[in-house]
């Protein structure tokens, strides 16, 4: 009987494992706000990284960061670091701005766990709006995979994205 019970827990931990490995190399999380901003606004408050404490979840999350920035005030080639307990450690680079429709972020986390993605801000006219998308991707290693079994990135980084986008209307549509 003994036997029997290992053998079906060493087929469970086999399909589990080999279920994990059938899951995508990639990911990809989005969300999308409607901000009564022009695009030329928004871009400016993303592609300046010492404008982020005003709309970041993350610098909400921590006000007490540690954080360092490099290269331009601005735009490609700004950078910035942070390190914190509860938002961790990593860098972020300003890739690419194409002038009111988009900015490319390589963004590098260090801790708690190690992975380097892109993050992406769109800027979409929509009459006297702009409809803004925030989006990240990047690979998925086989431990991630396991662990999207139990865990989904999707809500958990895009509820983060969700309160960014508010926080970023709010800042955007603040009266002059």
């Amino acid at each position: 009987m003994f036997k029997i019970v290992i053998a079906g827990v060493a087929l469970v931990i086999i399909a589990v494992l080999v279920f994990a490995a059938t899951k995508p190399n990639t990911f990809v999380v989005k969300r999308t706000a409607l901000i009564n901003a022009p695009p030329e606004k928004l871009v400016a408050l993303v592609e300046d990284f010492h404008q982020w404490r005003a709309w970041s979840p993350w610098e909400k999350m921590e006000p007490d960061m540690a954080r360092t920035y490099e290269g331009p005030e601005r735009g490609v080639g700004a950078a910035y670091a942070w390190t914190g307990k509860k938002v961790g450690a990593g860098r972020m680079e300003i890739l690419k701005v194409v002038p009111a429709r988009e900015v490319e972020i390589r963004l590098e986390f260090l801790k708690p766990f190690q992975a380097t993605n892109t993050a992406r801000f769109t800027f979409e006219p929509e009459g006297a709006a702009t409809r803004v998308t925030w989006s990240m991707e990047g690979g998925v290693p086989y431990i991630s995979k396991l662990m999207g079994l139990v865990f989904d990135m999707d809500k958990m980084i895009g509820k983060d994205f969700e309160t960014g986008l508010a926080n970023l209307k709010a800042q955007a549509e603040k009266p002059a």
